[in-house]
């Protein structure tokens, strides 16, 4: 693995998500990766894990997972869901809502169909991880729903070690997700943490266009 200088986290949070991900590379140097797949969360974590595969030398991937909202609030997540696999709850969150799984079912499908659409559009494959250790990497925590689907999945791919690599995170989100993975690093844990996008000056939507993009300069290995 390349050598990398460490750098201190910034104070209050990061530029873009390129930015994020050189400063999250710095941060991985510890773990001794060996031969690494790096994993983007489509679509927010792909730029971030563009530039730690960069900084590994190592291929990337997308993954992709869909959270499940809550009625009349779809962007308070629920839980998540892969094209392959159970959907992960929040059954805290559930029982809050009065709602059990099957009140979901349909919302949980839709989200199915739209992550095997978003695989194909990106050419995913399920991922073949035997001997080799998985790094999964997103924008940011905030219910840890989509990591914890997405981990879920990369885990049934038996890698050697299944590392979750976010460079800001709600310190309840990341301690509940440190249980799914081999190691957790997230750089900024800040109290009184509300939404991902407070930590980043440019949080803009990542493109389809821009994830094709990284795929065909780093997508091979």
């Amino acid at each position: 693995m390349p050598r990398m200088r460490s750098r201190p986290p910034p104070a209050t949070g990061y530029t873009d998500r390129a930015h994020a991900g050189h400063v999250l590379a710095d941060h991985l140097g510890g773990l001794d990766l060996a031969d690494p797949v790096v994993f983007g969360l489509a679509r927010g974590g792909v730029p971030v894990a563009a530039e730690v595969a960069r900084a590994l030398g190592a291929p990337l991937r997308v993954c992709v997972a869909r959270k499940i909202g809550a009625p009349g609030q779809p962007e308070l997540a629920l839980g998540a869901v892969t094209a392959h696999g159970p959907p992960r709850y929040d059954h805290a969150l559930l029982r809050s809502f009065g709602l059990t799984p099957s009140d979901l079912a349909d919302a949980c499908e839709r989200e199915r169909a739209e992550a095997a659409r978003r695989e194909h559009r990106y050419h995913a494959l399920p991922p073949e991880l035997t001997g080799r250790e998985a790094l999964l990497v997103d924008d940011g925590l905030a219910t840890g729903a989509t990591a914890r689907a997405a981990l879920g999945m990369l885990a049934r791919a038996r890698p050697r070690r299944l590392v979750l690599a976010v460079p800001v995170g709600a310190p309840d989100s990341v301690r509940a997700l440190r249980g799914l993975a081999d190691a957790v690093v997230c750089v900024l844990q800040p109290v009184g943490f509300a939404a991902v996008g407070q930590y980043y000056r440019d949080f803009a939507a990542t493109t389809d266009a821009e994830i094709t993009a990284l795929l065909d300069e780093l997508g091979t290995g």
